[in-house]
């Protein structure tokens, strides 16, 4: 059951990163021979418009209600817990623990903020580790489209199932990170590509996507593997604690649930007497010393 559900609004938003994201990634399969060349230096145009859409996902979930105080400060706690969990890494020997919090908090908490939670957790540990640099919209993508996919997971909450489930999706993303990000400096390697693994602009789709392939195997798997391994140890062992805590936390917070208000004073209206949270009214309670 996702705790925070997403409206069409974000969804939109959210689909236009995807899109936006999909062009950024796979444009060396499809593009001219000429569009290195011309396009080689559009990623600060790229980190605006991510930006800009993340806003947009915010700012429609705030207009239709649902991204109220107690939503942000779960988005502040996932972002500063996984840039913290950067700076313990900063991806040396690509272990990078901070996915295990993203996938726990898109499992728990629902696509939307497993999205937008993921793209500012990598964003806060970039910054906090001054990783910032023209790779960074493109790790934003990735992190966020982790958190996404956790959120969309199926399975019964709670069930034995979901600890091994979240498992295998952490062991497959974390290699699935490094697929991905690699596509965003493969193309402009040029000479200092090994024969038979650099872009080839103009070629046909099959012909680099077998340099690809090669590139990958060569320079990325060593490193995309110990990631997928670690967030996968972290899930098995960790996992169901912090998917007990997160889910603690959204009870308590009763995400969903309306505020009433009494229109006659002006303030929350005051649960009824006897209620547990009413000092001085519960059984067995005395009244507080003024």
């Amino acid at each position: 059951m996702t705790v925070i559900r997403v409206r069409w609004p974000a969804v939109v938003a959210m689909g236009l990163v995807g899109v936006i994201g999909a062009m950024a990634f796979l444009w060396p399969f499809v593009a001219s021979a000429d569009f290195v060349t011309e396009h080689g230096n559009d990623t600060p145009w790229l980190f605006a418009g991510i930006l800009a859409l993340l806003t947009l996902v915010c700012l429609a979930e705030v207009t239709s209600g649902r991204l109220d105080a107690k939503t942000i400060a779960v988005l502040g706690v996932t972002a500063a817990a996984g840039g913290a969990m950067r700076v313990l890494s900063a991806g040396v020997a690509g272990l990078e623990p901070m996915f295990f919090i993203i996938i726990v908090a898109g499992r728990v908490l629902g696509p939307g903020v497993g999205f937008v939670g993921g793209a500012l957790a990598l964003l806060t540990g970039a910054l906090l580790t001054g990783g910032v640099g023209p790779w960074l919209p493109f790790q934003m993508i990735c992190a966020g489209a982790i958190g996404l996919g956790a959120g969309l997971l199926p399975g019964r909450p709670g069930a034995r199932s979901e600890r091994w489930m979240l498992a295998g999706y952490a062991l497959m993303s974390g290699i699935t990170f490094g697929v991905f990000m690699n596509l965003w400096f493969w193309p402009f390697l040029g000479a200092n590509s090994p024969t038979g693994m650099g872009f080839v602009p103009g070629a046909t789709v099959t012909e680099n996507l077998g340099h690809y392939a090669v590139f990958y195997l060569a320079t990325s798997l060593a490193w995309d593997v110990p990631r997928g391994v670690l967030n996968a140890i972290l899930v098995t062992v960790a996992g169901p604690a912090l998917l007990r805590v997160f889910r603690r936390a959204a009870r308590r917070a009763a995400f969903g649930v309306p505020v009433a208000f009494d229109r006659a004073l002006g303030e929350r209206a005051s649960p009824t007497p006897g209620h547990p949270d009413v000092a001085g009214t519960a059984p067995g309670r005395g009244t507080l010393a003024r």
